[in-house]
């Protein structure tokens, strides 16, 4: 009897333990804070938004512990220190955080992922995460070069940036990709935050005879929304796909993945993966960070299904390297 009564423990002890290791399996992001730093302000419904986006995923599939950090365009450093003081993994988004290539080693305990740059060498705790997003740029190009009535369309950047410029001259090769006789046209915002001054951006465009936009500018790419819903001219999205905001103006969203990617890397890095980490991944056509959006299931749709297949098959040519997109990085 007493054998019986030892070896009901045991098991009934062996079944606590199991069902505790499955326990802690299905919830190890609980142990884990993120720091998400993003160098401008949350609001501006693409790139930023959609940090945010992934990490509030994390938050809800693993239990990660979330804070955010918005720099307001200053004082990127300190609060990158300010950040891995009490975080094990801190998220920057933006090219601001440059001086994490210093900063980083210096904090050897926590886990860096800067997104949208990468660090001249590898550093060890520091996984960089950029975007193919002159080859996005060339397909949503080719798209406003298809639907143009005037053979001349424009882009309005944020700054005049390398980054910002690796969509222009993508989107540029794009449209003369589909027509070599038509007009690319731009000019910078040289804000990211001010609708105001992208709407006057986007009206000297459509003075110009631009009659599609493609807004690189973050918030400020609210004013060309509102400037194509004012003067009939259609716009491109940027980032996330943004057709939502005015279903008659905005035809298309180059997206970039940005939350889907932070999503993927930490999630790999909470089930035990942290092998990207001192390198630099770049998301691409070939990975479905980088595409096209069309909006939701039953949208208005400016894009015919030919120009949405012709799309497609540029995708393909691209991800085989039979056509070579132009950019500015090096």
């Amino acid at each position: 009897m007493k054998r019986l009564f030892a070896c009901v423990l045991v098991l009934l002890l062996l079944v606590s333990l199991f069902a505790g290791c499955k326990k802690n399996d299905q919830a190890s992001g609980d142990q884990l804070k993120l720091a998400l730093v993003v160098a401008g302000t949350f609001g501006d419904r693409s790139f930023y938004d959609s940090a945010k986006a992934g990490t509030d995923r994390l938050k809800a599939d693993l239990g990660v512990d979330v804070v955010t950090v918005e720099c307001n365009n200053e004082n990127h450093t300190t609060q990158m220190r300010n950040a891995a003081d009490s975080a094990d993994m801190v998220v920057c988004v933006g090219w601001e955080f440059y001086e994490i290539e210093t900063v980083a080693p210096s904090y050897p305990d926590v886990k860096w992922i800067w997104i949208d740059n990468a660090t001249e060498n590898p550093v060890e705790n520091l996984l960089n995460i950029t975007y193919t997003q002159n080859e996005g740029s060339f397909l949503a190009g080719y798209i406003a070069a298809a639907l143009s009535k005037t053979g001349t369309v424009g882009a309005v950047g944020g700054e005049d940036s390398d980054t910002i410029n690796d969509f222009i001259v993508g989107y540029e090769q794009g449209a003369k990709y589909y027509n070599e006789g038509v007009k690319v046209i731009h000019n910078y915002a040289d804000t990211y935050d001010d609708p105001a001054k992208g709407k006057e951006c986007a009206i000297a465009l459509n003075d110009k005879g631009a009659d599609v936009i493609f807004q690189v500018c973050s918030a400020a790419g609210d004013g060309v929304f509102e400037a194509g819903k004012e003067k009939g001219f259609y716009a491109i999205g940027v980032d996330s796909d943004q057709k939502y905001i005015n279903p008659d103006v905005i035809v298309c969203s180059m997206k970039k993945e940005v939350g889907n990617s932070i999503y993927d890397a930490v999630k790999a890095y909470v089930e035990g993966d942290d092998s990207r980490w001192g390198t630099t991944w770049v998301a691409d056509l070939s990975t479905g960070y980088v595409g096209i959006g069309y909006g939701e299931e039953g949208s208005v749709q400016q894009v015919t299904d030919q120009m949405k297949a012709d799309v497609e098959d540029l995708t393909q040519k691209i991800v085989s390297g039979q056509i070579v997109v132009d950019t500015t990085r090096k």
